[in-house]
């Protein structure tokens, strides 16, 4: 079997840049050349062992785009260099949530680039990937690998807004102007809210919000935030509020900044647990939404990246060689000032 690169998260916190066997397809599976892969912040975390989502050894890696490189003999629709992108999440489509739709609940869900007690599935830091051929995207002509790549986190926060119940007029808090919030904060205009409110304890990432169609950007440390979203809203406090890091210090901001009858999206969950304001949501009647990933919004927000609705290019900070990887890795966890998203090319 001949050999590939890849970068390999080998024990914990190191990272090796070396030759693996090329990956092998099944019947229904696609081998793709991957063309740019993004680091997310989840497989930043992952490194230290600490999320129990990364067990060593394991190719991370699972926001990309690349061209077919080869397909497997019952694959039907696809052939050897069509651009592509691809879902995070490998999904049964069979079980009873993937008939309903809700393929991000699928019971047999695997993420790429994830080994964990119950599975490993091999990422796409490597010059190839194989995935099966029913979570495949075709890229849209003008749309780069390197935009592409950030289609992942894009229909994480699509869905995100989809969920909740979105009304011409609104304000909407998003707390975390992280990837994820960055991302909101821009399908939120694409749908229609025109006054959207960031809050993040970074200077530069709250500019960076302002420029991407936030109407006011606050940090904590230095703005009574809730005193602020209360002057801009007459009082009454924000229609929703999407809370993009998952600690208890931005869910209690988030339950804390929307009106009597308000609803708060969950999103971001670094944190197993944490603690809810439980008295202000029950007497206040707010509605908690849940938002797990993504569920087939792919299309949509490719269909916007290619009518300039979305634009990826502000959040990709760097792009880099795969051989350089782990020292950018290193880079992101010591939280290197101006970095958001960094592109890593085979």
């Amino acid at each position: 079997m001949a050999e590939v690169k890849a970068l390999i998260l080998t024990d914990y916190n190191v990272l090796e840049y070396r030759d693996v066997p090329e990956p092998p397809i099944g019947p229904t599976d696609v081998l793709v050349a991957v063309k740019a892969c993004g680091i997310c912040g989840s497989d930043v975390h992952g490194l230290d062992g600490s999320t129990g989502r990364r067990i060593p050894p394991v190719i991370m890696g699972h926001e990309a785009a690349g061209v077919v490189a080869q397909v497997g003999s019952e694959v039907t629709g696809w052939k050897p260099g069509g651009r592509v992108t691809f879902d995070s999440t490998v999904y049964c489509g069979e079980c009873h949530f993937c008939r309903r739709g809700m393929i991000n609940l699928c019971d047999s869900r695997r993420v790429l680039g994830v080994s964990c007690e119950e599975y490993r599935q091999e990422g796409a830091f490597a010059d190839y990937v194989a995935v099966p051929q029913h979570i495949l995207y075709r890229l849209p002509e003008g749309v780069s690998f390197e935009q592409a790549a950030m289609v992942e986190p894009f229909a994480v926060a699509q869905h995100s807004v989809t969920r909740s119940p979105l009304s011409p007029g609104d304000v909407a808090v998003v707390g975390g102007a992280g990837v994820i919030g960055l991302c909101i904060i821009q399908c939120l205009r694409a749908s229609g809210c025109e006054r959207i409110v960031a809050v993040d304890l970074d200077q530069d990432r709250l500019d960076l919000a302002l420029t991407l169609g936030a109407e006011r950007a606050f940090n904590p440390d230095s703005a009574d935030v809730r005193a602020e979203i209360l002057d801009l809203t007459e009082g009454r406090g924000a229609d929703l509020a999407f809370e993009a890091v998952g600690i208890t210090a931005t869910v209690q901001l988030a339950v804390n900044s929307v009106r009597k009858g308000g609803a708060v999206v969950l999103v971001g969950n670094i944190s197993p647990t944490a603690e809810l304001p439980l008295q202000a949501t029950v007497t206040r009647e707010l509605t908690l939404y849940g938002s797990c990933i993504s569920k087939g919004e792919y299309p949509d927000c490719l269909e916007m990246m290619a009518r300039g609705a979305l634009d990826p290019d502000p959040l990709i900070s760097a792009t880099a060689s795969l051989a350089d990887g782990a020292a950018w890795f290193e880079r992101l966890r010591s939280r290197e000032p101006g970095l958001v998203k960094v592109m890593l090319k085979p």
